[in-house]
């Protein structure tokens, strides 16, 4: 089975097809583990449009969670040390998924510039900008590589809220238990606003992923530097003028 998969990684690299494992493998674990998913703003997705899906990320289940609802030609962003673990790392590197050595900086640089040219092709990318699973549930302050991303390739970004997986799948836990998760999709952010502002860009997405998970039932955000006084406004909205 594993081998298929590799070979079916291998010519689908840059296809949709990709996912022919990767979905009903989703799907399968989690029913076998008794997880009950809950998905609002599914038609929130973008058709026939590259984008970066933006999630909280509080447990290894949220990447089957994800694979499952979304139904597109996606790749997800990933610690380049996983490309290393047998079977697992050689899939992610034959179907092409972007791993990122956040610890080599000119590395990390080349390895998102070749992400953006990706995006820019046509594959979108799942990316969870806390950078690790949260142990508490409130969502962690946001890096900037995954919306210096967004940047460079020029697509939106379109904000993810889970909740309910940490209690399935713990950090440092394999085992799943059976439970309910909620995942709440929200609109497409432009990031045409935002030019060489990605700081500014990931406190709106990170502000708009906390309403979304307080909205779930979560704890929302813990304190932090990227964490804004209040939601911003949607970008359809101009901002009011400046005081004469």
């Amino acid at each position: 089975m594993c081998t298929c998969g590799m070979v079916h990684a291998l010519l689908a690299r840059r296809s949709p097809a990709v996912t022919f494992w990767a979905t009903p493998w989703s799907a399968g674990l989690l029913w076998a583990g008794g997880v009950k998913l809950k998905v609002e703003g599914i038609e929130n997705i973008p058709k026939n449009q590259a984008v970066i899906f933006a999630s909280n990320h509080q447990s290894t289940a949220d990447i089957p969670v994800l694979f499952s609802i979304l139904p597109l030609n996606v790749r997800f962003i990933a610690k380049h040390v996983l490309g290393y673990v047998p079977f697992l790392g050689w899939y992610l590197r034959l179907a092409g998924f972007i791993l990122i050595n956040r610890s080599n900086r000119k590395k990390a640089i080349e390895q998102l510039a070749h992400a953006a040219e990706r995006i820019r092709a046509g594959t979108s990318i799942i990316a969870f900008p806390e950078g690790t699973r949260s142990e508490t549930g409130e969502i962690l302050p946001f890096k900037k590589g995954v919306f210096l991303l967004a940047l460079k390739a020029g697509v939106p970004i379109c904000p993810i809220a889970i909740e309910g997986s940490a209690q399935l799948m713990p950090k440092n836990s394999w085992n799943i238990q059976p439970g309910p998760v909620h995942v709440k999709i929200g609109p497409p952010i432009h990031t045409t606003d935002y030019k060489d502002e990605p700081v500014k860009l990931a406190e709106h997405i990170r502000a708009l992923i906390i309403q979304q998970n307080v909205a779930l039932g979560g704890k929302g955000g813990c304190a932090g530097p990227s964490k804004p006084t209040q939601t911003p406004p949607p970008l359809s909205q101009p901002s009011p003028p400046a005081p004469p």
